[in-house]
């Protein structure tokens, strides 16, 4: 029998600080996914996710439930990854769209039908986190973590037709970087001959 979120966070406000480990465990892979692919480096996505789950005890009190508890966290960590990120000074890892083609995006889709499933998954993995920290995360939460626009609008903190432009152009720069990693297979299927 498990128990809803608003039980244990009513729990908590209550006093039973136990409760919130609950919480930890039920949201700790989440919220350090979204920290790893925000953050790129183990010890420094760590550290978030604890920053993180202080930041939720904390503040625990400010949630209202105006929207799912689960939206309000990964809020809590796509912030605090961005102080992170911005206090560590850290350069976008930007990739150039300028030399994107539709045409290049069926050329991917070819070349990773010939992947094995595994893979590929591993492959789109390491192209994530080439990503900037932005579109990595717009491309977990809507694509691994299934969140519908509206909820990652309420995650960034932006209106749901930016979502869909700023997730349009991660795409677009995952895109081209799968291109890379991707023509020397091109080369050693099609070059010979």
């Amino acid at each position: 029998m498990t128990t809803n979120d608003d039980q244990i966070i009513n729990a908590i406000k209550n006093g039973d600080t136990q409760a919130f480990s609950i919480l930890v465990d039920r949201y700790k892979d989440l919220v350090y996914t979204l920290a790893i692919r925000m953050i790129k480096n183990r010890e420094e996505a760590e550290e978030v996710a604890q920053d993180t789950f202080i930041k939720v005890f904390k503040s625990l009190d400010r949630f209202k439930g105006d929207s799912k508890f689960s939206t309000w966290i990964y809020r809590v960590t796509y912030n605090t990854c961005l102080d992170n990120i911005k206090k560590n000074k850290k350069h976008l890892n930007d990739v150039a769209i300028d030399e994107f083609t539709f045409n290049k995006l069926d050329t991917i889709d070819n070349a990773l039908d010939h992947l094995m499933k595994q893979e590929r998954s591993q492959l789109i993995k390491q192209c994530i986190e080439k990503l900037p920290e932005d579109s990595s995360a717009l491309i977990t939460l809507f694509y691994f973590e299934e969140m519908s626009l509206e909820e990652i609008s309420k995650i960034i903190n932006v209106e749901t037709n930016t979502v869909k432009v700023k997730l349009y152009r991660a795409r677009k720069k995952l895109a081209v970087i799968l291109e890379q990693y991707l023509q020397p297979q091109n080369r050693l299927n099609y070059g010979t001959g």
